[in-house]
């Protein structure tokens, strides 16, 4: 990812309001009715799964390659480490459900240890999806590749292709910190109602470290996270038909410690009105869109969350420097 293509975000001044009545909203209804409800709270926020459009996935592509953004090389090491270990725990065989999957890069690397038999990546970009999936079936043909469109905020239901029986779920890369702790436990006990009695997750968990190093892997010095955020606005134009101009906002990323997350933001350089499909909002120069949070655990503190959700910690491996950790769990019984 080089600088110039950061302009590739850039629009043209926001429409006028007569024009805005002959403007497409391409997203439906329930979309629509919750971007607008975000967009209109005291507080304006977006959900973070809007930030995965085409060109929003490859911006987080090229996250994954910054210098400043530890996650996902560490992350790595862990599984280049520890990889064999967490293979024997799991077994060959099962399949294996990729939440959030991206381009399958991470499970993919996995699979001559892992083995699994079915490989279901899950994600909401669904060209994106169909890409990667389509370029695993050449690279693995004796692994059923099964890609299942779906938005991790809405209930998870795995269809019938998705057998019961040996399901491990992957949750790479810390997503599961873009939930509140509340709703964490939440999602986990969907994870934990679809894993079966010999099904486990294997996931991994960004901790607690330096205020600095989490600023830094947020808001890194080429601008390419900035990129990753204002294109958030580009996609809620084309889903909800509004006017977003990115030129006017500018990306603000911090790390919250009283509630141990990082926080994203959008905050407006000038006073200015957007317009959506049914609905406007007018936001003073400094007031900001909340885009995504980012928690940080410590690793008791997950331990809790996934014992919450029904789940037991068989296994947890992390870096020499403790600043991620990958947990393996299986269903907890009474």
């Amino acid at each position: 990812m080089t600088l110039s293509r950061t302009a590739a975000i850039r629009l043209v001044a926001p429409e006028t309001s007569s024009v805005l009545s002959t403007r497409t909203a391409h997203g439906d209804a329930g979309t629509i009715a919750e971007i607008s409800a975000g967009l209109l709270a005291s507080q304006a926020s977006t959900s973070p799964k809007f930030f995965y459009d085409s060109l929003g996935s490859h911006l987080f592509e090229a996250i994954c390659e910054l210098p400043e953004y530890y996650p996902t090389r560490t992350e790595a090491a862990i599984f280049a480490r520890h990889g064999a270990d967490m293979a024997a725990r799991i077994g060959p065989g099962m399949t294996l459900v990729d939440l959030g999957a991206g381009n399958c890069a991470k499970a993919a690397s996995l699979f001559p240890l892992l083995q699994p038999s079915q490989y279901v990546p899950v994600d909401i970009a669904s060209d994106f999806l169909q890409q990667a999936a389509a370029q695993l079936r050449q690279r693995f043909p004796a692994i059923a590749i099964t890609p299942l469109v779906m938005d991790l905020s809405q209930p998870l239901v795995l269809p019938p292709s998705v057998p019961p029986a040996r399901r491990q779920f992957f949750y790479p890369g810390s997503s599961i910190g873009n939930f509140t702790p509340h709703d964490a436990v939440a999602f986990l006990r969907q994870v934990r109602e679809n894993v079966g009695a010999d099904g486990g997750l294997l996931i991994g968990v960004d901790l607690v470290k330096d205020p600095a190093v989490l600023d830094a892997a947020y808001d890194d010095a080429i601008g390419v996270t900035a990129a990753f955020n204002l294109n958030l606005l580009r996609h809620l134009n084309f889903l909800a038909g509004a006017d977003f101009d990115p030129a006017q906002w500018r990306h603000v990323a911090f790390f919250n410690d009283a509630e141990s997350r990082i926080e994203m933001h959008l905050e407006a350089r000038c006073a200015l009105t957007v317009h959506w499909h049914g609905g406007e909002r007018s936001f003073a120069q400094g007031e900001r869109i909340h885009t995504e949070n980012s928690y940080k655990y410590t690793l008791e503190g997950f331990r809790k969350l996934l014992s919450e959700a029904g789940f037991h910690v068989d296994g947890t491996w992390t870096d020499d420097a403790h600043w991620f950790a990958v947990m393996h769990a299986a269903a907890a019984y009474a």
